[in-house]
C-alpha cells in the first residue's frame, strides 16, 4: 500500500483562523467556546463560533451560497497554492475532493422560513440546493476547475473521518494522485434544537471527563487537506491507518461495551503497522456526555493502558459534527509540525473532579510536553447510529 502524505493543512473554527492563531489558543489553553443566545431560540448557551470574516459566496451558482460552503473556502484560502500546483503537476482529472458534513446549507433554509412566516415570501435567491449534502465537495471541485471524484461522507461525527479514509482509498486504487479531503460544518438552529431535545447539551462550558460533565457545546469550523502519495517538504505527516466500525446498538448512544470504538481502533493500529504501545498522545472523541466518555476511556484503559497522554479537544472547538474529525486531525497534524520538537500536547479543559467510575486515563494539563517530537498519534470519532471511526497520523523516526 502506498503511503498518504498530508502536505498542507488549512484550518477555521472557534480557535481562530490559520496555523498561527489556532496553535496560539490552543497551548495558551484559551478555549473557543462562549456563550452566545444566536441559535438557541434566546437561550444562552455556549456555541464554538467562527467569528472572523469569512470569504464571499456571491460568485458562486445560488444553491452553493451558504455559510457552510464560506468556511470550506476559508480553508481552503490557507493552502490554495499547494493544491493549485498538484493540479498542475497531476492534472485536473487526477484530483479528486472527498468532504465530510453534516449540516451543509441548512442554516440558509432556517433563514429562508422564516422570512416565509413573516413576510409570506421566501428571499430572493434562496435556493432549497443550498442544503444539499453534497455541495461542499461540489463548490470545491467548481472552485478549482477539478474534474476528478468529489463526494461528500455524511455520516454524523464520524464524517470527516471517513471522509480522509475514502481519499486515502481512492489514491490507493489509482483513480486519483491527490485528494482534497477534510470536513466542513457550519452553526444552525437545527442542531442545537436537535442536541438539546436529546438532553446532550451542556448550559456551561463542555466538561470531558468529569463527574460534573453535563453535555457538548455545539461549534462550527473547516479544516481541509492535501493528500497525495507524494511527499512535499520535510518527513511530511502521513495518514498511517485508519479503522471504521458500525455499532447497530442504537440510534443515538455509544455501545457502552465499546465493542465498535475498539474494533476501529484495532484496525486503524493494525493498517498503520503498530502496537498500541507505540502511540505518542489520543485525541479523544471525548464529547462530554456521560455514555461516550464512559465507554470510550474503558476502550482506552484496554487497548492503551492509563499511561499515554490523552485529551478531549472539544472544549477547545466545540464539537464541529461533521468536521470534527478533521478539525481534531487539523490539530494533531499541527502538533507534529517542525516548530514542536517539546512535543507541547493539546491540553484536557476540565474542572479536574474526578468521576471515579472511570478508568483513570492520563489527561494532559495545560503546559504539558511530550519532550519530543510527537510522531504517532491516534484520533478517536464515534457517531450517532453507532458510527465509528479512529485515524493514525505520523512522522518518520
Amino acid at each position: 500500500m502506498l503511503n498518504f502524505y498530508l502536505n498542507a493543512c488549512g484550518i477555521t473554527c472557534a480557535l481562530g483562523d490559520g496555523h498561527e492563531q489556532v496553535k496560539a489558543r490552543l497551548y495558551a489553553a484559551q478555549p473557543g467556546v462562549e456563550p452566545t443566545a444566536r441559535r438557541s431560540a434566546g437561550r444562552e448557551l455556549p456555541l464554538g463560533e467562527v467569528r472572523g470574516a469569512l470569504p464571499p459566496v456571491a460568485h458562486l451558482p445560488p444553491h452553493q451560497r451558504s455559510r457552510n460552503n464560506a468556511l470550506a473556502l476559508a480553508a481552503l484560502a490557507q493552502i490554495r497554492p499547494a493544491v493549485d500546483a498538484a493540479i498542475g503537476r497531476y492534472g485536473a482529472d487526477r484530483v479528486g475532493v472527498v468532504i465530510g458534513t453534516s449540516t451543509s446549507g441548512i442554516g440558509e433554509t432556517e433563514q429562508a422560513m422564516a422570512r416565509k412566516i413573516s413576510d409570506d415570501e421566501l428571499p430572493a435567491g434562496f435556493h432549497y440546493g443550498t442544503q444539499e449534502m453534497g455541495s461542499p465537495a461540489a463548490m470545491l471541485a467548481r472552485e478549482l476547475g477539478l474534474k476528478g471524484p468529489a463526494y461528500v461522507h455524511s455520516s454524523a461525527c464520524s464524517s470527516s473521518a471517513k471522509a480522509l479514509a475514502s481519499a486515502a482509498r481512492l489514491i490507493n486504487m489509482g483513480l486519483c494522485d491527490a485528494v482534497l479531503t477534510g470536513g466542513v460544518d457550519s452553526l444552525c438552529a437545527f442542531t442545537v434544537a436537535g442536541f438539546a431535545a436529546l438532553g446532550s447539551v451542556s448550559p456551561a462550558q463542555c466538561n470531558p471527563m468529569s463527574v460534573n460533565r453535563k453535555g457538548i457545546n455545539i461549534g462550527e469550523g473547516a479544516a481541509l487537506f492535501l493528500m497525495s502519495a507524494d511527499a512535499e517538504g520535510t518527513s511530511p505527516v502521513m495518514l498511517m491507518g485508519w479503522g471504521e466500525s458500525s455499532d447497530g446498538h442504537h440510534m443515538s448512544a455509544p455501545d457502552p461495551t465499546g465493542v465498535g470504538a475498539e474494533l476501529a481502533m484495532t484496525q486503524a493500529l493494525r493498517r498503520a503497522g503498530l502496537q498500541a504501545t507505540e502511540i505518542d498522545y489520543i485525541n479523544m472523541h471525548g464529547t462530554a456526555t456521560p455514555q461516550n466518555d464512559a465507554m470510550e476511556s474503558k476502550v482506552i484503559e484496554r487497548l492503551f493502558g492509563t499511561e499515554v497522554p490523552v485529551s478531549s479537544t472539544k472544549p477547545f472547538t466545540g464539537h464541529t459534527l461533521g468536521a470534527a474529525a478533521a478539525i481534531e486531525a487539523a490539530l494533531c497534524w499541527l502538533a507534529m509540525q517542525d516548530d514542536n520538537q517539546q512535543g507541547r500536547l493539546p491540553p484536557h479543559l476540565w474542572d479536574g473532579e474526578i468521576d471515579l467510575a472511570l478508568p483513570a486515563l492520563n489527561l494532559v494539563p495545560p503546559g504539558a510536553t511530550l519532550g519530543r517530537p510527537l510522531r504517532r498519534i491516534l484520533s478517536s470519532s464515534f457517531a450517532f447510529g453507532g458510527s465509528n471511526a479512529a485515524l493514525v497520523l505520523g512522522r518518520g523516526a
